[in-house]
């Protein structure tokens, strides 16, 4: 089956989106839909993953949605592109580092198509620009994998609102501070999607998987 692409113009409710999420993961492992790519916004809203620590609030007046998604405490709020993906790796490779590889390959490449230099880190996963001599994170990666079919996904920091930030510990990383892309260029945002939709179309093809990583 291809891949659906979606697009929510308006931010969606974090737990409606879940939702539908989980909905297509147990279709696509049952063989009944599409796999997905799905990219979106939500409101302001604070989410723990499976290695989330109470030590990550720095303001205990928050609440944070407990998530099935594999890393630490992350927050989403308008202007921060989501993408979630619902993506079979029974037909590809059942290897999860090499799916993060390709995500990141797929960030990275959209970076580079707007003249902006970004990087992973295999401690660190996620993607990374040096900023004022500072390395700064502007993608964070939180994947959930059941039957080696793929959902969850990654969000990239865009034109949103970083303050939200101070109220954590982003990522579980206390030395690291978070950067915006409006902080760094003038991007259209629905350019922006464009070439990364392209870029992991490319990426994620049956065709292209087996290939070697070399960024």
């Amino acid at each position: 089956m291809s891949i659906e692409i979606k697009r929510s113009v308006k931010p969606v409710n974090y737990i409606d989106a879940i939702e539908l999420l989980e909905q297509r993961h147990n279709k696509v492992i049952n063989n009944r839909s599409k796999e997905l790519i799905w990219f979106l916004e939500h409101n302001l809203v604070y989410t723990g993953g499976t290695s989330f620590k109470e030590s990550d609030i720095i303001d205990k007046k928050i609440k944070v949605l407990n998530t099935a998604r594999g890393g630490k405490i992350t927050c989403h709020s308008p202007g921060q592109l989501v993408c979630y993906l619902v993506i079979d790796l029974n037909k590809r490779e059942k290897d999860i580092r090499k799916f993060v590889l390709k995500l990141e390959k797929s960030i990275i490449e959209t970076f580079k198509e707007f003249k902006i230099k970004s990087n992973s880190d295999r401690k660190n996963v996620g993607i990374w620009i040096k900023h004022n001599n500072k390395r700064k994170k502007i993608g964070a990666i939180g994947l959930k994998i059941k039957k080696w079919v793929t959902y969850h996904g990654f969000a990239i920091n865009i034109s949103n609102d970083l303050s939200y930030f101070k109220k954590i510990v982003p990522c579980g990383i206390k030395d690291k501070e978070v950067i915006s892309l409006q902080e760094i260029s003038k991007v259209d945002i629905k350019k922006f999607i464009e070439v990364l939709k392209k870029s992991l179309i490319k990426n994620l093809s049956l065709s292209n998987y087996s290939s070697k990583e070399n960024f």
